[in-house]
């Protein structure tokens, strides 16, 4: 063996190694959630704020700042402001308050949620060292295969969280939900998708595969929040259905949903994920198809990646036409985005591991 292939050995095993680490890093950020989560249920803010949502939820018109008195140790008292009022975009007229988050406005909740996105920071970037090692172990660009793409993609949803959390927006309620979800991917790829390093055909030796297939793990990493955000804006608006009905939530109902933002805030925040992403993956489809241009000498060929990524296209732009369109908005919009987000996720396995064409060559 000479000294290159030894070297390229030793990256591919470092690569390995830092995988590795960074779940064992992920499950600390994970169990550091699940603590932010279960201290902020128990707190006095975390109540009060699940009342004030119970009995604004009926109310029509954003009212002033509403101060709540809340009992402290001595008998003294408190003075609460309520979380800022929010119109609901979806159909209907309801003023709801966002929710105190998952922390519930405690020091020691808090605290652990600081914690898990330092973890989350640290595990992001010992992920990011092992693609990095992977893609040195092969001299390419780490996304030849599924394996790859895999660490690839979560490295990058993981990203984007961090960026949303760095630009001071409020998502750390996704924090529980990502991480798992990693650790999911994470196991996923290292159990059955693990691929050699290896050098990839010919047809892949384009500089197209770096601007090609980045953009792809882009946008879906992005469209994973989109979706991540959709998905709990229709529990949360069950939750407020549930209130302005006069319905009695229960008891996760009161813990957990209470806490997230308003389903309006929700709504608002997947759209515009969704909507800033789309222009992206409608260059990602056009950059492939330059790229088949040049690999095949064709730029369409109706291959089964092709038309999927084609369908997620026509998913995602009918879902943000019919967000665009008044009677569309809210739950009947979300549907649509996850069914959308599901075309994705089709596209990448299901495409991948049961359906062959021209893109199989790398395998799993």
């Amino acid at each position: 063996m000479n000294l290159a292939a030894a070297t390229n050995e030793n990256l591919a095993h470092t690569s390995n190694v830092l995988i590795y680490s960074s779940m064992a890093v992920y499950t600390l950020a994970f169990f550091a959630h699940i603590a932010e989560w279960v201290f902020g249920s128990r707190s006095k803010v975390g109540r009060t704020a699940a009342a004030l949502t119970e009995a604004e939820a009926g109310a029509e018109g954003a009212g002033a700042s509403v101060k709540v008195q809340v009992a402290q140790k001595g008998g003294g008292t408190a003075v609460l402001d309520r979380p800022k009022i929010i119109t609901r975009s979806a159909a209907g007229t309801r003023d709801v308050p966002d929710g105190p988050g998952a922390a519930g406005g405690t020091f020691k909740g808090d605290l652990y949620g600081r914690m898990a996105v330092s973890m989350t920071v640290l595990a992001f970037l010992v992920q990011a060292g092992g693609v990095i090692a992977r893609a040195l172990s092969v001299q390419r660009a780490p996304w030849g295969n599924m394996y790859e793409f895999s660490i690839t993609f979560s490295t990058v949803a993981v990203a984007a969280y961090l960026t949303l959390l760095a630009l001071k927006k409020n998502v750390r309620w996704m924090g529980l939900l990502l991480v798992t979800t990693v650790l999911l991917d994470l196991g996923i790829a290292t159990t059955w998708l693990y691929t050699d390093s290896d050098q990839l055909v010919p047809a892949l030796h384009s500089y197209w595969l770096w601007i090609h297939v980045s953009t792809a793990i882009l946008c879906g990493a992005v469209f994973y929040i989109g979706a991540v955000g959709t998905l709990l804006y229709l529990f949360r608006d069950s939750y407020e259905n549930k209130l302005a009905n006069g319905g009695q939530p229960g008891s996760f109902a009161r813990s957990v949903l209470s806490r997230l933002p308003a389903a309006s805030t929700l709504d608002k925040f997947s759209y515009r994920i969704n909507a800033a992403v789309f222009p992206l993956w409608t260059f990602t489809i056009i950059a492939g198809a330059i790229w088949a241009g040049d690999a095949w000498g064709r730029y369409w060929g109706w291959d089964p990646k092709e038309v999927w990524s084609f369908i997620t296209w026509v998913a995602y732009a009918c879902y943000l036409h019919a967000r665009a369109t008044a009677g569309w908005k809210g739950r009947k919009a979300a549907y649509l985005a996850l069914i959308a987000f599901g075309c994705w996720l089709f596209n990448y396995y299901g495409v991948n591991i049961f359906v062959t064409g021209k893109h199989s060559y790398a395998g799993v």
